[in-house]
């Protein structure tokens, strides 16, 4: 007996697998222009490697900002290890955060099952 669940926004009703084995859920995200924006649901194993840098990327300055000068701060206090907890902290955050930026900017879910995913992670309340 084979049993297929459908993930987000992936038609084929395949388990969204990294190479690596890891869960991976992703929404898609439109704003009344037509511009759409396929963002990652949950950790940010991006920011955990790579600090600030993917919210410069993705043209967030001013979370790039915030994480940066909070590194540096961390770090020049405990002489290097607080840049790592931070960044372990913005690595559980920052997607979410990022996420509601795009929501407050007019984006919205192109689909239900992409508004699933948001309401099943807290970043959107259910509508009544």
């Amino acid at each position: 007996m084979v049993v297929r669940i459908r993930f987000s926004s992936n038609p084929s009703g395949k388990l969204p697998f990294t190479r690596t084995g890891v869960h991976v859920v992703r929404v898609v995200l439109a704003n009344e222009a037509g511009v759409t924006k396929d963002v990652k649901v949950g950790f940010s194993w991006t920011t955990f490697f790579f600090g600030f840098f993917p919210a410069l990327f993705r043209g967030d300055l001013k979370w790039a900002a915030i994480m940066f000068i909070l590194s540096v701060i961390f770090a020049s206090f405990t002489l290097g290890i607080g840049a790592w907890i931070c960044g372990i902290v913005f690595s559980f955050v920052y997607n979410k955060i990022y996420i509601k930026e795009l929501l407050e900017k007019g984006y919205r879910p192109v689909n239900e099952s992409d508004r699933a995913v948001l309401e099943r992670n807290n970043i959107i309340s259910r509508i009544a």
